[in-house]
């Protein structure tokens, strides 16, 4: 890979991770074509990207986006993404599709470095939309009791005349 090769994919991965709101490395040491396919399609599903870099560009994108600084070992999948809880559960679910050869290392999120348990935390969250229909559902409840209880009076008062 030449100088200005480099340079492009660190520059495109700047401004990449500059905008995300989570950023999380995994181990994929050992996963077969099939099951990395899988994870990107996974990730496509929820509009996260998913990408093997060298250690050394994505450092350097890292710390040209403002992020903290992270020292990368062995293979790495990046996988990134706006919305913060999105990333992370396509990050835990490849984890436990692929319990043997896939691990996730470390994350960035909001550009503070964030550990396993935060990671593991943020994908239990519900989704926005999980988080909509629960508060649809409340909003809901008093206009629906009510209408259940006028149609129980109706029901009544039919009974009774």
């Amino acid at each position: 890979m030449t100088r200005t090769e480099k340079e492009a994919i660190v520059n495109e991965l700047t401004t990449a991770f500059a905008d995300q709101g989570a950023i999380i490395v995994c181990d994929y040491k050992g996963m077969t074509v099939q099951a990395l396919e899988g994870v990107r399609a996974m990730a496509r599903e929820n509009d996260v990207t998913v990408r093997v870099v060298k250690n050394t560009l994505a450092g350097i994108a890292l710390k040209n986006a403002n992020c903290d600084e992270l020292e990368f070992t062995d293979t790495n999948i990046f996988i990134w993404g706006e919305d913060q809880i999105a990333t992370c559960k396509v990050a835990d679910k490849s984890a436990e599709a692929n319990k043997n050869n896939f691990f996730i290392k470390t994350g960035v999120i909001e550009s503070k470095i964030a550990d396993i348990d935060t990671i593991n935390a943020m994908a239990k969250l519900p989704s926005r939309d999980e988080l909509l229909g629960m508060l649809l559902n409340v909003w809901n409840a008093p206009v629906q009791n009510f209408t259940i209880g006028m149609s129980a009076l109706a029901d009544k008062l039919e009974e009774e005349a």
